[in-house]
């Protein structure tokens, strides 16, 4: 047990009990009474502690336990409630991406169970209490992840096999890498591409290959990635930015007034109950396959090229069932 476990530790049996005699504590910690004395000057002086000896009941208490009052520790120290949100971004984490934390994330999961456990539930049934159901994700290997990822952070260039799955065609791409997305549960790379010179975005499960490139990575400003990723609607991205205007009927603005379609966006609720939705956009294709979904509950009014877009694939699709009557 290392001395932030043993903090930790401390911690959950000051928590759990009115008192700890030093017997109990020397025989959980499983240390020497010298180790124990410096690791409460440690928390008493360095993490601002409360800890006190209790002459009356012989054993180690938090100020203030005696009324009941369950002491939080400052700084980095997590109650009960912090240690539920955590637990939920690791179960976020692991569903995100699977294998590539588990080995970083256990020792936190260990010490988080240890403050959890001095609440009202037992960790076992928090953990159990979670579920992330994702659907439509498409799993990338741990070894490219890790490979972009380490690139990434290291500030070097990456060569890979691409697969574009639009135009059915692989290319050798030598990319910069700026920034890792996750959207709508799958992984995307925002990259300047040497080949196009431009910034580009790719599919993480569409990349087959990857290597580290010993050349370092082009730096692109703040400003521009922060334009290039939040600039339009959705994950694909371009230089000019244009609006959509939507009418949704009553029965689906229920729904579609609570959700942010873009950040920048606008909404109108008419007295019919209907809703006017503007976004902003620089390519259509997957603004386009948001509308297609809501069916009949919605109507595109601006612009005249995404209204034909639109009206083209209804067309090609109910052609596909026209013979079917």
């Amino acid at each position: 047990m290392d001395k932030t476990e043993r903090f930790y530790k401390i911690d959950a049996l000051l928590q759990a009990n009115r008192f700890v005699p030093i017997e109990r504590m020397l025989r959980e910690l499983e240390v020497s009474k010298a180790t124990f004395k410096r690791d409460l000057e440690y928390m008493r002086e360095r993490l601002n502690a409360p800890i006190e000896w209790d002459r009356e009941e012989g054993g180690y208490r938090y100020t203030g336990q005696k009324n009941g009052r369950q002491q939080s520790l400052p700084g980095l120290w997590f109650n009960s409630s912090e240690a539920y949100a955590l637990l939920m971004m690791q179960a976020l984490l692991a569903e995100m991406q699977p294998g590539l934390l588990g080995a970083h994330i256990e020792p936190l999961k260990a010490r988080l169970r240890a403050v959890i456990e001095s609440g009202h539930h037992p960790a076992s049934d928090v953990e159990s209490r979670i579920r992330l159901l994702n659907v439509a994700v498409r799993s990338v290997p741990d070894r490219n992840f890790e490979i972009v990822a380490a690139a990434l952070l290291s500030r070097e260039r990456l060569e890979m096999a691409y697969y574009a799955r639009g135009r059915d065609e692989s290319s050798q791409r030598e990319i910069s890498p700026q920034l890792l997305i996750h959207y709508r549960g799958n992984w995307y790379l925002a990259a300047w591409c040497h080949l196009r010179k431009e910034m580009r975005s790719f599919a993480m499960d569409a990349i087959k290959t990857a290597v580290v490139l010993s050349k370092p990575a082009k730096e692109i400003a703040r400003r521009e990635l922060d334009g290039f990723v939040g600039k339009g609607y959705g994950i694909y991205s371009g230089p000019n930015v244009r609006w959509a205007k939507l009418r949704f009927s009553a029965v689906r603005a229920r729904w579609v007034s609570r959700e942010q379609w873009h950040p920048l966006q606008r909404s109108l609720q008419e007295d019919d109950g209907s809703l006017l939705l503007e976004v902003p956009f620089t390519d259509m294709r997957e603004l386009a396959m948001d509308i297609l979904r809501q069916g009949q509950h919605v109507e595109v009014l601006e612009p005249p090229e995404l209204l034909a877009a639109v009206k083209a694939e209804l067309k090609q699709a109910l052609s596909q069932y026209s013979s079917k009557d």
